[in-house]
């Protein structure tokens, strides 16, 4: 066999080991972060893959996908499209400033046992759906809530922070360097708060793009300190993906045991 192919063959075996335990990962993609001018527009992909910035799993449903302007304004999206493998729409930059995009949503996932035989509820349905799906009389009742955010940041002239300031809701990121303020060599932090509190201890990985094309994953795996910040020093330019979780007692809905959380955002690192 020829040893061109054996290297091909030995990094995919690696790649496949490297991504396994973190398959599937759910990114949004903006054609630019940063843009200069009085106006002007951005192309976003949306999808849920394997290798990072590649399009081969699944796209991403826009239904709970939304943009704010620099002055807290609703952008609508133009454009909107969903293949096979990826979903992506265009957002018309009229304001000066930063504009956050964010797909935000959850669910109550769970079980039970009617008649001894279990059965489970459909994927990520409503809290106000629970009593109408789960029938009098079942036992074993198990029920957990999930809330994620996924969002990037886009900035057309000088930076802005009004779209910076979380909801209070879920797991969130408040940037202290500005997202869109990113250099490689140089040192950023991040706060992340639950329901607006810092979160303390906190799992936090940083995977740059291009995994398709190297053979070592390149993960950044650290924790938040006691204010729920986290510092990083960025190695090279280009694209990151960053993700944390966590999970907590404080849920809403009657009978769910915990609330699992999530958090996602593609960062663009800028050389010197």
């Amino acid at each position: 066999m020829k040893t061109g192919l054996l290297h091909a063959i030995a990094i995919s075996a690696a790649l496949l080991g490297a991504t396994a335990a973190q398959a599937h990962r759910q990114w949004m993609l903006p054609s630019s972060t940063v843009l200069s001018g009085q106006s002007g527009w951005v192309t976003v992909d949306a999808a849920v893959s394997n290798d990072l910035f590649y399009f081969e799993h699944q796209p991403l449903r826009l239904g709970n996908v939304k943009t704010w302007a620099p002055d807290g304004s609703e952008v609508a999206l133009q454009n909107p499209a969903t293949g096979r493998y990826r979903s992506t729409f265009d957002v018309e930059l009229k304001q000066q400033g930063t504009y956050k995009i964010v797909n935000a949503g959850g669910g109550i996932f769970g079980s039970y046992k009617e008649n001894g035989t279990e059965k489970r509820l459909p994927r990520g349905v409503s809290a106000a759906d629970i009593e109408k799906l789960i029938p009098a009389g079942a036992t074993d009742v198990k029920l957990s809530e999930s809330l994620s955010r996924n969002e990037v940041f886009v900035t057309l002239g000088a930076p802005t922070d009004t779209v910076l300031k979380p909801s209070g809701k879920g797991l969130e990121l408040v940037p202290v360097t500005h997202p869109n303020d990113l250099v490689s060599g140089e040192a950023a932090t991040f706060q992340f708060v639950i329901d607006g509190k810092p979160a303390a201890g906190i799992e936090i990985e940083v995977v740059p793009g291009g995994i398709r094309y190297r053979d070592q994953l390149g993960q950044m795996d650290m924790k938040t300190d006691a204010e729920g910040k986290v510092t990083i020093t960025w190695p090279n330019p280009g694209l990151y993906w960053m993700s944390a979780e966590a999970s907590d007692k404080n849920v809403s809905v009657k009978g769910a045991e915990q609330r699992r959380l999530g958090y996602v955002s593609t960062l663009e690192v800028l050389a010197p």
